[in-house]
């Protein structure tokens, strides 16, 4: 067993395994991301619970305590006043009844994931995993049993990492809507069921005045949230936690910290001194965890390994919401990779755990996608320029929604080899890759061969000052993307004007 160092901040105890990293940002520059992640490129994350079961998206647990919002209107019209019929109601009616990790597992890797992500908790407070801290747990409640267990053991099966999201940081102050009450109606002043204290354990006690930030400044709240999530560390060993947040309870807090060097430590014990884990924030790393993007890219290459997490649909299941296309898809996932980065997407799971139609066809589909285009992305580092673009980005979070066609281009790397690949089929058969010029008299981009992904054919091709020119065959490969794979000597980018 590790020997375990304490860390103090006044009169919270977090104790962390012994190892290499200790709760400051100088000590965490010292860890290095593994290469698992950078050559997995693509993770699946279910992200699912009790705030399925209305099947009316995500935040329902708060915002049913919230008049004037979508989700009272649907609880109070569906299920009643939530002084009467509240959160806690819902939740035993989460069955999972079809959920089968196995067979989806099977699904998500033929699809091309290389890790998989099981959602932890949300914000309502409610663990997926079997804890000895907390009754409201799905192997006390609801579908009774360890949804996380059950997804670490199909994943192992499969081959794939495994990962848990923690949303449990911000839940302290953003469940307090359930401590109210309506301020007009037939129920005004009727208090809501969470101002019940028999169930602060699971709404929580009631914030002090001005605690309202997305992590909360009592310290009781922080012993707890390390406290519960060091138990899932401790019992599941995930290769990768995910925070929805910054690092819990700031940058320069402790509690956060702590749970880092804790992860990495506990990690590199189980690896021979090697620090295999992940973890995952949406903050700015510096290399000292992978920063996540939530619906978002980056605009250009980062020189640390991070990650968008996005969703086909809403983050819970909502039976108004169109899924996305499998070309926003393959276009997110392309785009990513050529900057560095991997791509984290959450398939929407129904209440009782299958998967719409038409999402089982989407995974298809990639899988079809995959089958072709794999060694283009999988394994692969960017190269100089993350590729060549007429779309104007910003990049950030919650940007996720461009109109990308055949000019768009995207570069990957693997040793000497270069790929190409275009986000769309050219109308024309022609694709340019203007990078790749052969300017008049210089020794530079001494390409020797040119060949279609999917394709067996000998390709027509040529270079200039305007580009690498190739002639594409007949028949579309794909829909969605022409990726060349390209060998020479001496590959450099030739600016050009974007306005070309």
């Amino acid at each position: 067993m590790a020997l375990i160092i304490g860390a103090r901040a006044g009169d919270l105890q977090l104790p962390i395994a012994a190892g290499p990293f200790q709760p400051t940002m100088a000590s965490l520059t010292n860890y290095s991301c593994p290469d698992w992640f950078r050559d997995a490129k693509f993770g699946i994350w279910a992200h699912w619970g009790p705030q399925a079961v209305p099947m009316d998206g995500d935040w329902y647990a708060r915002q049913m305590y919230e008049p004037g919002s979508k989700h009272y209107s649907y609880h109070t019209n569906h299920y009643g006043h939530p002084s009467e019929f509240g959160y806690k109601d819902i939740i035993p009616l989460w069955k999972a009844e079809k959920w089968d990790p196995d067979r989806l597992m099977q699904l998500y890797k033929k699809a091309g994931a290389k890790y998989f992500v099981s959602m932890g908790s949300h914000h309502d407070n409610f663990f997926l995993w079997n804890s000895k801290l907390h009754r409201w747990n799905a192997v006390n409640m609801g579908p009774h049993r360890d949804v996380v267990g059950d997804w670490q053991k199909a994943a192992r099966k499969y081959g794939l990492r495994f990962g848990v999201s923690e949303h449990l940081g911000a839940s302290f102050t953003w469940f307090q809507s359930s401590h109210r009450a309506d301020k007009d109606g037939p129920k005004a002043g009727v208090p809501y069921d969470g101002a019940n204290s028999n169930y602060w354990d699971l709404y929580h006690f009631p914030a002090e005045p001005g605690d309202k930030d997305w992590y909360s400044t009592n310290p009781k709240w922080q012993q707890q949230w390390y406290e519960e999530i060091k138990e899932l560390v401790d019992n599941y060993h995930p290769d990768l936690l995910y925070s929805d947040g910054g690092v819990a309870f700031g940058q320069s807090h402790l509690v956060g910290l702590s749970m880092i060097a804790h992860l990495y430590n506990q990690d590199a014990a189980r690896h021979g001194g090697k620090v295999e884990a992940i973890y995952n924030c949406k903050q700015k790393s510096e290399g000292r965890w992978v920063e996540d993007l939530e619906r978002g890219i980056m605009p250009n290459i980062d020189p640390y390994p991070w990650q968008t997490d996005t969703s086909i649909g809403d983050w819970f299941y909502d039976r108004n919401w169109k899924f996305r296309p499998v070309s926003w898809v393959i276009h997110m996932l392309v785009d990513n990779v050529s900057k560095n980065g991997n791509l984290l997407l959450n398939i929407v799971q129904r209440p009782d755990g299958s998967l719409d139609p038409e999402v089982e066809t989407m995974l298809s589909q990639l899988a079809d996608w995959n089958a072709i285009h794999s060694e283009a992305i999988f394994g692969t580092r960017p190269w100089l320029v993350y590729g060549e673009s007429s779309v104007k980005v910003k990049g950030g979070s919650f940007k996720e929604d461009f109109k990308y066609n055949a000019r768009e281009i995207r570069f990957t790397t693997k040793g000497a080899t270069l790929y190409a690949i275009a986000l769309g089929w050219p109308e024309d058969g022609q694709l340019t890759v203007r990078s790749l010029a052969k300017p008049a008299g210089e020794d530079v981009n001494n390409i020797s061969s040119v060949s279609l992904l999917g394709c067996d054919d000998k390709l027509e091709w040529k270079q200039s000052a305007e580009g690498l020119i190739v002639k594409l065959p007949a028949k579309r490969v794909s829909e969605f993307t022409a990726a060349l794979k390209i060998a020479g000597g001496n590959l450099k980018n030739i600016p050009f004007s974007k306005g070309d």
